[in-house]
């Protein structure tokens, strides 16, 4: 029990004492048992006030501390250092919120905000009183990163990763590296394509010897804790055995004949069952269907040296400190009849006009036996809806589409672009391609969300109907020969199925959450698991690197020294109590909580590398044998009394 306790109560400028009155609140909280010091200060975070209660602890002996000011997301951290510094434990201090819960709650009653503050810090002393000198937890740490996902993000991170001394497995559920960006040509504003960015971070790749790279493997269950995890990951057959000479592996490629629907090329054209993705793909090494040695048996017999149709799934566990997600985004498909998309076939999506131009003859531009000389560009498909999980704006849609556009018309200089938009925002630098745009002769009309453009399909040919804004909804028709539905981003199908496996969040957009935007925005409330890219939400490919060296980094502080810190606030079981019901069991979404034999019995047992201390499995025991240490029974309940007395 704390006997001598430091208060401190802050104007926080004016944003508290101008509705609460600080000194009579000074006043009732020195009468407090316990309280052996109370002051009021401006600035409790000043650096001045910080070295004032660093001397108060010391000069006065104080025990415990307690500062009445903001929200302890701001300063929490800020006074327990205060409090080290001084030579008290951290965990013997207490931070009293004031501003938010008082001075701002009640801005109108000045009399009730004081007294409410009074209040709150009478409680915050309670729990000081009850309040335990508690030390960091230290566990192991393994110096190993699982990157799932390869595409730019997740390369970038391994690289990143790599050169900081880490052992990296990198792991892809596709047999070729890269993601999306190589479906994607010239890329905004660089001298390069997709494929080619792509290629250089593979050599980046290829140059670390301490990157794993796993290619056609996917995670089916992940174990352990922070420091200490377990994946478990399946990989598929490429059927080429390891040895294979490259050139017969060409040669097979050649002769190879039976033929399905190319997934990379949105199913555009056909590609054979022995295949490289795109010719640049890495690696090299094409991969064998197993339908292949079905339907041409007797060619996969003549290469019998190169290729094993009884290569089978291979299962693996990986042991690593940390996880990063960088499963990347799914490009928005409409459904049927959606602006008449696959019911005329004139009406594509973005990411199909993109492989169509990149595949198209140099010299004539023409889609399914029609010459192109007209565009219509349709922005927001599938993005900035008013209802359901697609109401966010996917950013780099309008970017990418006007350098695509622009693109086109520097290759065929005759084409005309037509721009419908709702809104246009080339954020940042890429103005300039917009600007670009207008002075190539690119028409751009706006249309508002509740009035969007008609498809109609009349002799074979799509007419665009929309009500212009730009000149006060004048009705106007088009008669393009292609007409682009310009799609967004949105979340893998698979991420429900990785959010199952590593216990992440997922928003209402479906992207994987972040703790917070701002100052915790690569963290997961999964301790060890990072996300990064596009998996979080829609960036451009800038956005998506500093993405991954953020998640990089943050993995590599965490587990670099061998050792992991934790915050002493967790569960823990009185065994003399727990009668092994295994309520808490069910009810804990951690899976901090396992089953421990004890004798004949069963009882609970936290796993402290596992549990958060959200405290879900307190209340849920009914012999009152779990705590939270850090926010006991007695600390709470002390707080409650206090709280109840100027009732």
């Amino acid at each position: 029990m704390k006997q001598r306790i430091g208060v401190y109560i802050c104007h926080c400028g004016s944003n508290i004492s101008d509705y609460v009155d600080v000194e009579k609140v000074r006043e009732e909280i020195a009468k407090v048992a316990g309280v052996a010091l109370a002051k009021t200060t401006m600035f409790a975070c000043a650096d001045s006030t910080q070295k004032e209660i660093k001397e108060d602890i010391q000069n006065h002996q104080l025990d415990g501390l307690v500062v009445a000011s903001c929200s302890p997301t701001l300063h929490l951290p800020t006074f327990r250092d205060v409090a080290m510094r001084a030579g008290m434990n951290p965990y013997n201090y207490v931070q009293v919120n004031i501003r938010e819960q008082g001075s701002w709650a009640h801005s109108d009653d000045k009399s009730g905000a004081t007294k409410k503050a009074v209040q709150l810090i009478k409680s915050g002393i309670a729990r000081a009183y009850h309040s335990r000198a508690l030390e960091p937890i230290k566990i192991s740490a393994l110096n190993s990163v699982a990157i799932i996902g390869a595409g730019i993000a997740g390369l970038r991170a391994a690289i990143e990763l790599a050169d900081l001394g880490t052992q990296v497995y990198l792991v892809e559920k596709d047999f070729f590296v890269g993601g999306r960006v190589p479906q994607w040509g010239q890329l905004c504003s660089r001298e390069e394509t997709g494929a080619e960015l792509v290629q250089r971070f593979c050599g980046g790749v290829r140059e670390k010897d301490n990157i794993d790279l796993l290619l056609g493997t996917r995670i089916t269950k992940m174990s352990g804790n922070i420091g200490n995890y377990v994946l478990e990951v399946e990989t598929s057959p490429r059927h080429v055995k390891p040895d294979a000479d490259p050139q017969r592996l060409q040669e097979l490629a050649a002769a190879a004949v039976t033929q399905v629907d190319d997934e990379f090329n949105f199913n555009i054209v056909k590609r054979k069952r022995v295949y490289r993705k795109y010719p640049q793909a890495s690696p090299a090494v094409p991969v064998v269907d197993t339908e292949f040695f079905k339907e041409e048996p007797d060619l996969a017999a003549r290469y019998a040296d190169c290729v094993d149709a009884n290569q089978a799934v291979e299962k693996r566990s990986l042991n690593v400190g940390a996880v990063i997600v960088s499963t990347g985004f799914d490009p928005y498909e409409p459904d049927k009849g959606e602006y008449a998309y696959k019911e005329n076939e004139y009406v594509v999506t973005l990411q199909e006009f993109e492989r169509i131009f990149e595949l198209s003859d140099p010299k004539d531009f023409r889609y399914k036996g029609r010459t192109i000389g007209s565009i219509a560009f349709i922005y927001c498909v599938g993005s900035c809806e008013s209802e359901g999980d697609r109401q966010y704006c996917s950013r780099v849609c309008c970017t990418r589409v006007i350098s695509v556009a622009n693109h086109v018309k520097q290759k065929f200089p005759d084409i005309q672009n037509y721009h419908l938009y709702r809104q246009i925002r080339t954020y940042g630098k890429q103005e300039i391609l917009f600007d670009d745009a207008l002075k190539s002769g690119d028409v751009f009309m706006k249309f508002s969300e509740d009035d969007p453009p008609e498809i109609q399909n009349e002799n074979g040919k799509a007419v665009v109907v929309f009500n212009d804004l730009l000149t006060d909804r004048e009705t106007l028709e088009l008669e393009p020969d292609l007409i682009v539905l310009v799609t967004g981003m949105s979340a893998r199908k698979e991420s429900r199925e990785i959010s199952g496996i590593l216990k992440i969040p997922i928003g209402r957009d479906q992207f994987f959450n972040e703790v917070h935007p701002k100052l915790r925005p690569v963290e997961t409330v999964i301790d060890g698991v990072f996300i990064a890219g596009t998996c979080q939400g829609p960036k451009s490919i800038s956005e998506s690197i500093k993405s991954a060296l953020s998640s990089a980094s943050k993995a590599h502080s965490l587990i670099s020294k061998g050792e992991i810190e934790l915050k002493p606030t967790l569960a823990q079981v009185d065994q003399n109590l727990c009668n092994g019901c295994g309520d808490c069991f069910d009810v804990c979404p951690f899976n901090a909580i396992e089953k421990m034999q004890s004798g004949a019995a069963v009882r609970a047992k936290i796993n402290m590398s596992s549990c958060k201390g959200c405290g879900i499995c307190s209340p849920i025991c009914p012999e009152d044998a779990i705590d939270i240490i850090g926010y006991t029974s007695s600390e709470i309940m002390g707080m409650i009394d206090s709280l109840m007395e100027g009732e």
